[in-house]
């Protein structure tokens, strides 16, 4: 992976509002002109939401819907069909609004360890009770995110793709916090060494690329991450504690880009673009790092998707961290 590519100043996360891809596509490309993304559209149902649209990349295993969430089957059946034809959709939407397009262009998909935790194997258990089960998720993932890359590029040649892997759950993999099927009990934790190995393999298949992990949990693991080779890291900005300096402070002098989800990701008012990032000033501050570091280490995006939000607001929002980002550069003290 590049050691220190430059990011543009302000993303979004990943999903957005409603069930035209078109639309979206436009929303994303319109108001992100740096740093646009592959919108996603969790609003048309299974097979669109996080968990379905990322097992329909996967290589030589295939998922079905079951009242108890995502299932490891046999066979493609039409609930991976489905997921692939809403992809190819979102692709055709994209390969239409970014025509010679040569910025950073970002693609998510979920990481191996909250698909782990999510999928289910035939026995109704989750593929993080097995071992051999994770390893092999793991590999398919990785050959699929390969393949969607190399498309991705295909119909957007010019584009500079960054690779997220949205990776919710990581935290409560590793304190051994995932309920079994029962509920009554929950996995074991997963050995750090084992989780680091995973997701570095995953981001392998992007190298030469950027590769960001997105969390909106609190707790997210910024040493471990750092130490798989993850170029960037993303959160919920407000669910930082003072206890998390050391590790923010450790890793934007290492060179770790960071996300900083500073736009609530559902309807409500919107502050001043000064004062969205008035936080991200003041932990600068409180770490002594220098204000001229801001725009070098920092991106500003929502602090989650906006998939529950108006399109109206998402518009909005996506367009205020345009203008906080701007804001931050401007002013950095």
């Amino acid at each position: 992976m590049n050691e220190n590519p430059t990011f543009a100043p302000a993303t979004g996360i990943g999903s957005m509002p409603g069930a035209d891809a078109r639309e979206a596509v436009n929303t994303v490309v319109g108001s992100l002109e740096d740093f646009p993304f592959l919108p996603e559209l969790p609003a048309r149902g299974p097979g669109a939401d996080m968990i379905g649209r990322t097992a329909g990349l996967l290589v030589e295993m295939y998922a079905r819907v079951e009242p108890s969430g995502w299932r490891i089957g046999d066979r493609p059946g039409r609930d991976t069909k489905r997921a692939r034809s809403w992809i190819g959709q979102d692709l055709d939407a994209l390969e239409e609004f970014t025509q010679g397009y040569d910025g950073q262009l970002k693609v998510q998909a979920v990481g191996p360890w909250t698909l782990a935790a999510a999928l289910e194997l035939k026995n109704g258990e989750s593929v993080l009770s097995d071992a051999g089960a994770c390893r092999d998720l793991t590999g398919s993932l990785a050959e699929g995110l390969r393949e969607h890359l190399a498309e991705v590029k295909r119909r957007v040649p010019g584009a500079r793709l960054v690779l997220q892997l949205d990776e919710p759950s990581l935290t409560a993999v590793l304190r051994g916090q995932v309920k079994t099927a029962s509920g009554y009990r929950t996995h074991r934790a997963v050995d750090r060494q084992v989780v680091e190995a995973a997701l570095r393999e995953v981001a392998g298949v992007h190298a030469g690329g950027p590769v960001v992990v997105h969390s909106c949990a609190p707790d997210v693991p910024f040493a471990l991450l750092r130490r798989a080779g993850m170029t960037a890291i993303s959160f919920d900005f407000s669910l930082l504690t003072e206890r998390d300096d050391d590790v923010i402070g450790e890793a934007v002098e290492g060179g770790t880009r960071l996300f900083a989800g500073v736009v609530p990701g559902t309807d409500g008012p919107l502050s001043d673009p000064a004062g969205s990032v008035m936080g991200v000033r003041t932990l600068w501050r409180r770490l002594g790092l220098s204000p001229a570091l801001l725009a070098e280490a920092v991106t500003v995006t929502p602090s989650c998707g906006l998939a529950g939000a108006s399109p109206d607001y998402a518009r909005k929002a996506l367009a205020h961290c345009v203008q906080a980002a701007r804001s931050l550069a401007d002013n950095p003290e």
